[in-house]
């Protein structure tokens, strides 16, 4: 388990992390997630002993990582794939790494079919794609077996085969009781992917919450609804003080008003259904929704750019 707290960090003036209290628990794939700036990498590299906090605390297991004796066999983590020697090849890469941790050259050889480079094995580092770089820094995590397991944008690069496996390979480590903690920007990844979520924006929490509670909880939940006699229904709706948007011919999307409820009304007036499905917030608009006071970093507007 990973435990925060109250933990916070000053580069100088700016304050990177605030107050932040966390627990990651074993068993689950929990993403960690907040908009460029929030203060994720800091929290992470705090976490692996590489920043030190200016307050507060972050154990794994109980102790900080500076004490823990054998770290690859605790602690695997995935936080820069780019931080290898270019001129060295992926098997010696791995097989120093795993040399001075005392483990067993057999299981460099099964990282890295695990991961899939067995055939690029002997390859030099600095002529890897992004995707192949990302491999070999997850084969890196994973060499020692750890309880633990962190990854900073895990799928950067990989292909669409790549982003399958990794979020199959996170399911199954987190399905064997293993702490999964997974930093991205990625909202269709994360929703697909990790069971809790903890959110934090200009260095604070604001969430620590299930996908399906973020979701649930957001607004922007809408009805779906079918029917050939749509126009006369959309009246009624309306007349309920429902917004409806329509669609393709039949086909209306209705908010301010539950299924139940249109439901209810279609069948108080005869009017037949053809469809009526509850849509949540997708996880992207969830967040968004979140984080919309909490942004560092904002874009401009251009001709034609949803507003």
């Amino acid at each position: 388990m990973i435990e925060a707290r109250g933990l916070s960090k000053r580069f100088g003036s700016q304050l990177a992390v605030d107050d932040l209290s966390f627990e990651v628990r074993p068993g689950h794939v929990t993403g960690f997630l907040g908009p460029n700036g929030a203060g994720k990498s800091t929290t992470m590299r705090m976490i692996l002993g590489l920043d030190h906090p200016t307050a507060g605390s972050v154990t794994v297991d109980g102790k900080p990582f500076t004490e823990v004796s054998h770290p690859l066999f605790e602690v695997g983590a995935l936080i820069d794939a780019k931080a290898v020697h270019p001129g060295r090849r992926a098997s010696d890469h791995l097989l120093c790494l795993a040399q001075s941790n005392g483990i067993q050259k057999s299981r460099v050889d099964e990282v890295l079919g695990l991961v899939g480079l067995t055939d690029v094995a002997k390859k030099r580092v600095g002529k890897f794609s992004l995707g192949m770089g990302q491999r070999l820094g997850i084969a890196a995590a994973l060499l020692g077996d750890p309880e633990i397991l962190m990854f900073d944008e895990p799928v950067n690069g990989l292909d669409p085969e790549g982003i399958l496996w990794i979020r199959n390979l996170l399911k199954w480590l987190a399905s064997q009781g293993r702490t999964v903690f997974v930093s991205s920007h990625l909202m269709s990844e994360m929703a697909l992917t990790a069971d809790r979520l903890i959110v934090i924006g200009k260095g604070k929490l604001i969430a620590d919450t299930t996908v399906s509670e973020l979701t649930s909880s957001a607004k922007g939940a809408s009805v779906r609804v079918v029917s050939p006699r749509a126009d006369e229904l959309a009246v009624l709706l309306g007349a309920r003080q429902a917004i409806v948007v329509r669609g393709d011919a039949g086909v209306l999307d209705v908010t301010d008003l539950d299924a139940a409820g249109v439901g209810d009304l279609a069948a108080a007036h005869g009017i037949p259904l053809h469809e009526l499905t509850p849509k949540a917030p997708t996880l992207e608009e969830a967040f968004f929704e979140l984080t919309k006071d909490q942004t560092e970093y904002t874009t401009g507007a251009f001709p034609g750019a949803a507003q």
